[in-house]
């Protein structure tokens, strides 16, 4: 699905939230140091699509807050090991001035030592849970090296938002998502971790079926929407929002690393006709509810 003729689109953004939404909480937000954000963007213009928005950190939070998001979910992910600890320290310093309004989440590479000692001290920091990528970090999630993080995640009560979807495959990346991810090594995840919150992003694309079928199964598991509903990727099946469980999805952007304008998304949401109630869920309640922060 990358490659990298992937078009830029160059659509009109408001200058807040559209008309007619509940509010919103966006719960898939990038952010890095300044130099991992430019090794991102680079890679991004070599494998994916051109960057509309290069953004710091606290631009990216200043942006969303003033437009009207009520609550950002800030992700970041370690591709290699020794890493973690750093970045994890970055997170809490960059999110501690937007206290209340900013979730910032830690992250682990798979397999390196300490890895629970990593996350014991991030959490001690008031992060909120931890973010992994399997295409960048090349992890079986089934694999045993994933234990003291599964352990960690649970015995503190803490979310885990994991990229386990297939998509979007790229030879750039140093594995083969097809090889490394489905969604029946994840239901072994759930099924052995019962209390682990669970959030998968991109409604699992491209298994929108068996991941569709997963949360209505495990009531453990959640999926966020980010940058399927915008008519940018050809998708393999129509995606029929109304059909999904609506306590178990949430509203993300994958905001600043996007190709068109930051509210396409949204507009999209606002546009399928979904209960007042689902859609409030889907913008707002379920991601507070998920990663527990105040609305």
């Amino acid at each position: 699905m990358l490659n990298p003729s992937l078009p830029a689109i160059n659509d009109r953004e408001g200058k807040h939230l559209p008309d007619g939404l509940p509010g919103a909480a966006d719960a898939h937000v990038h952010v890095f140091p300044p130099d991992m954000f430019s090794a991102v963007w680079q890679w991004f213009d070599a494998n994916a699509w051109p960057i509309r928005y290069r953004l710091t950190t606290p631009e990216i939070f200043d942006f969303l807050l003033a437009r009207g998001l009520r609550h950002i979910v800030a992700l970041q992910y370690a591709h290699k090991a020794g890493i973690a600890a750093g970045l994890n320290r970055y997170m809490a310093d960059m999110c501690r001035e937007y206290r209340g309004r900013v979730t910032g989440m830690a992250t682990v590479f798979p397999g390196e030592p300490e890895a629970a000692q990593i996350l014991e001290q991030a959490f001690d920091l008031g992060l909120g849970g931890v973010k992994l990528h399997a295409h960048v970090q090349c992890f079986e999630m089934d694999a045993d090296v994933m234990a003291p993080i599964y352990a960690s995640c649970q015995a503190q009560q803490k979310p885990l938002v994991m990229h386990v979807g297939r998509e979007p495959k790229s030879p750039a990346y140093q594995c083969d998502p097809y090889e490394i991810c489905s969604a029946e090594r994840l239901e072994r995840v759930m099924a052995a971790y019962p209390d682990l919150k669970i959030c998968v992003p991109h409604l699992g694309i491209d298994e929108l079926r068996p991941y569709r079928l997963l949360i209505e199964k495990y009531d453990n598991l959640w999926l966020d929407t980010t940058m399927v509903l915008t008519d940018y990727f050809e998708m393999p099946d129509p995606i029929d929002l109304t059909t999904y469980r609506p306590d178990r999805v949430m509203y993300g952007s994958d905001f600043p690393n996007i190709p068109y304008a930051w509210d396409r998304e949204l507009k999209s949401l606002g546009a399928i006709g979904l209960a007042k109630l689902d859609l409030e869920r889907i913008l707002l309640k379920n991601a507070a509810h998920f990663y527990q922060f105040e609305i």
